[in-house]
């Protein structure tokens, strides 16, 4: 093998995970969406919640942090770009109370996009700093607390957000194919940290804190940074899942509960890897749309079978408690896909040929 090809195999075997699964999810997304209107939706949100797993993922997959918290950056992600893209004549009906320059600022959708995101890193800098000092069930609790806290101001803050009333007229621009590029940027992003050298290190802090502590190794700037990068890509999961419903509430714990389904995705799938991202996700989104259809009555053999209404977070509950029950790491067993012979021999060979020099 020429010294040009090795470093090309190496990108190759690299990024071999990654490229499976957007590969997968590519296919996934062409033929779901052209089913029916109905079908494209279902296609949306579920994409748009792979991207919200995937930023809690890069937190806690790679700190071993369980965290209650991303909520609270969905929330202020997809109130920032609300308030930047309505149109200017509804906003100015419909949120009087906002500053004279945010009525008079209207930004693209991916003006939109970037605000929220950069408002939702700007929160996770912030609530980082004192609760990444924390670790396990109390950095835990404490992301739960924060979320409660910001949840409770946006209740209340109706002069900006009309408190628990619908917050109407966001330009309703995702869809399918917008999430499935969300999803991919993601993806990639959470791949890039985890195989960095910061995230290297951060998974050996998960692993053992005191060896890591007593190595040199800086764990609360390293779940600082992962912690704001987790809370920038979980906030663009927020701004498209407003501009994909094309309003806005907190009411009815509307985020708590959403939090609590993308923490269930993240856990049935594995913690631990990438892929169990994507598993989780795909597997638990097809769960809830089947118990959903039940809820609304599907005619089999001429029988109408119906479950109660409210049965579906019932049932999502014991298929996850399964899970975990046959498989505690998860349905990916928080392992990533294996890379082909083909491209991890050109690596093996050329590590082969390196120690033989040595030598």
């Amino acid at each position: 093998m020429s010294d040009e090809e090795t470093p090309m195999r190496d990108l190759a075997a690299l990024l071999w995970p990654w490229a499976v699964w957007a590969v997968l999810l590519l296919a996934l997304t062409l033929v779901f969406s052209q089913i029916s209107p109905a079908m494209a939706r279902i296609t949306t949100d579920t994409l748009i919640k792979l991207v919200i797993v995937t930023g809690l993922y890069i937190f806690v997959g790679n700190s071993g942090i369980l965290s209650f918290g991303h909520g609270a950056f969905l929330i202020v992600a997809a109130y920032a770009s609300a308030w930047v893209t309505i149109p200017l004549a509804m906003k100015g009906v419909i949120l009087p109370g906002l500053p004279e320059v945010l009525r008079g600022l209207q930004l693209s959708p991916l003006g939109g996009l970037l605000t929220g995101m950069a408002v939702a890193g700007g929160l996770g800098l912030l609530a980082g700093i004192p609760l990444m000092r924390l670790s396990g069930i109390a950095a835990s609790i404490a992301t739960f607390a924060f979320f409660i806290v910001i949840s409770v101001i946006y209740n209340n803050w109706t002069d900006w957000t009309k408190g628990t009333a619908s917050l109407v007229g966001l330009p309703t621009w995702v869809g399918p194919w917008a999430a499935l590029a969300a999803a991919l940027v993601a993806l990639m992003i959470a791949w890039i940290f985890q195989n960095s050298r910061a995230g290297l290190l951060l998974r050996a802090s998960r692993e053992d804190l005191v060896a890591a502590h007593g190595a040199g190794i800086r764990v609360m700037r390293l779940r600082l940074l992962a912690f704001v990068l987790s809370a920038t890509v979980a906030g663009a999961g927020g701004v498209m899942l407003g501009h994909n419903n094309g309003a806005l509430t907190t009411a009815n714990n509307v985020y708590l509960n959403l939090s609590f389904i993308v923490i269930a995705m993240l856990v049935v799938g594995g913690i631990r890897s990438l892929s169990g991202v994507v598993v989780g996700t795909l597997a638990l989104s097809v769960l809830a749309e089947i118990f959903r259809r039940f809820e609304t009555g599907v005619e089999i053999g001429g029988m109408m079978l119906q479950i109660p209404g409210g049965s579906r977070e019932v049932l999502l509950g014991l298929c996850m408690l399964l899970a975990l029950i046959m498989r505690p790491d998860g349905l990916s067993r928080g392992r990533e896909l294996p890379v082909p012979g083909f491209l991890r021999g050109g690596r093996a060979k050329a590590a082969k040929t390196e120690t033989e020099a040595l030598q």
